[in-house]
């Protein structure tokens, strides 16, 4: 018997028959002799349309407001779930994240789980029913309902696992695993079978939607493996466990073992949500750029890529520039606006029409031509580029955002991804 905390995303339990698809999997993982947990996500965009609605009623609504009314979503779903399986002959009650026992901090919008204290789910699983827990939600300690941002779900699903100590997470969607691309612009992108915590930090980090970045971070520094698989097959899915090494077999053969030197590229990840901020005409000054960051960091925004020229010796001017999430470009330039004359900047720029690819593999840094072959298949593409980060698995570029798509498909063809097994298959969702 196995401890199996399940997840599954809005395209998931879109509506009734989705939900009732779903109900009819968790009863037959329950019937196998699991025990089961559930976290589930709001019922397809009802996010979205929540988010909307509270648009119409108000420019700026109280976020602690906010909180309250998108955490309704999660509770529409995860009680017609308990209904659905219940339906079914296996018993099942659902819980708000509070309820569960997921504490986070007061940050209300973006909290951040501090502890996990599943009482009530463990009771539940021990009586031999399954729990259904609200994702993307929690409680502060001032007992006010707080959300964990997008993608909170899959952080749930696996801070669960962790305090209950189970033997898997397993991440439902709307694809068969973790791909070597998005299928929506790649469709012959390739499953990947298994990788690392680290690989797929970096391809969540890049805008990879499969698994929530957060999430992947909790998985690794508690050690739970993730297994991502589609609500609507039965296809094995890709598993993220540890470290590269964990993936090779110890009774390789020695030209295995040549092979495993090789670059290993686990795939081309994009990312439409950034925009970039360039401050034009700074004094080339040692501290300039701490204090510049200061503020940045006193505005919230979380920073990716950083790009300083070279300044002008005739001025000793120059410009810095940086990518941040969309909604943290507007505080962040308010910010500096504030302190233009301290900082002695000439003007503010912002572009919220870049966007972002990166390729991600083990071993990368110790291989001459894996830039060169990057930056070559962009130049064939006619794809510029702008801005360039990299880390030891991870060359990341700017680009225009239109030719975002493009750039994707040919990097993915020059490293020679695409699957010969036909197009991946997408089963619903937009990608959002």
């Amino acid at each position: 018997m196995a401890l199996i905390v399940q997840k599954y995303g809005g395209s998931s339990v879109s509506d009734a028959q989705s939900i009732k698809r779903v109900a009819k999997r968790i009863a037959e993982a329950r019937r196998a002799g699991n025990d089961v947990v559930v976290v589930v996500s709001a019922m397809g965009d009802t996010t979205d349309e929540l988010l909307d609605l509270a648009g119409q009623i108000s420019p700026r609504p109280p976020q602690r407001e906010l909180d309250i009314l998108l955490t309704a979503g999660e509770r529409i779903s995860m009680s017609l779930l308990a209904m659905a399986i219940t339906n079914l002959g296996v018993k099942a009650k659902s819980f708000t994240g509070q309820q569960a026992g997921l504490i986070t901090d007061a940050v209300h919008g973006r909290a951040r789980i501090v502890d996990v204290v599943p009482h009530r789910i463990r009771e539940t699983i021990e009586r031999g029913q399954v729990a259904i827990v609200a994702g993307f939600q929690g409680v502060s300690s001032n007992n006010d309902v707080t959300t964990l941002g997008r993608g909170g779900s899959d952080t749930t699903a696996v801070a669960l696992a962790a305090g209950l100590d189970a033997d898997v997470c397993e991440i439902y969607t709307d694809v068969d695993g973790v791909f070597t691309a998005d299928p929506r612009i790649v469709p012959s992108a390739r499953k990947i079978e298994r990788t690392t915590y680290e690989e797929m930090l970096e391809l969540a980090a890049s805008g990879a939607k499969v698994l929530a970045l957060r999430s992947v971070e909790y998985a690794r520094r508690y050690g739970v493996p993730v297994h991502v698989r589609s609500s609507f097959s039965g296809a094995t899915g890709t598993m993220v466990v540890g470290t590269h090494g964990d993936l090779i077999d110890p009774n390789a053969s020695h030209d295995q073992e040549e092979a495993m030197e090789d670059p290993i590229i686990s795939g081309v990840a994009h990312d439409r949500s950034e925009s970039k901020i360039t401050i034009v005409g700074v004094p080339d000054v040692p501290g300039q750029a701490a204090r510049i960051f200061e503020v940045v960091a006193g505005a919230g925004a979380n920073i990716d890529m950083i790009v300083q020229n070279v300044s002008a010796a005739a001025t000793g001017l120059t410009d810095i520039s940086f990518t941040l999430p969309h909604g943290d470009a507007r505080p962040t330039m308010a910010a500096l606006n504030a302190v233009k004359d301290e900082l002695k900047f000439a003007e503010l720029e912002v572009d919220d029409q870049i966007g972002k690819l990166s390729l991600v593999g083990a071993g990368m840094k110790s291989h001459p031509g894996v830039s060169a072959r990057l930056f070559g298949a962009l130049r064939d593409a006619g794809v510029n580029i702008e801005m360039i980060s990299t880390s030891e698995i991870r060359i990341s570029v700017v680009t225009r955002e239109d030719s975002l798509d493009d750039a994707v498909r040919a990097v993915h063809t020059a490293f020679q991804l695409d699957s010969s097994d036909g197009e991946a298959v997408v089963y619903a969702g937009t990608g959002r």
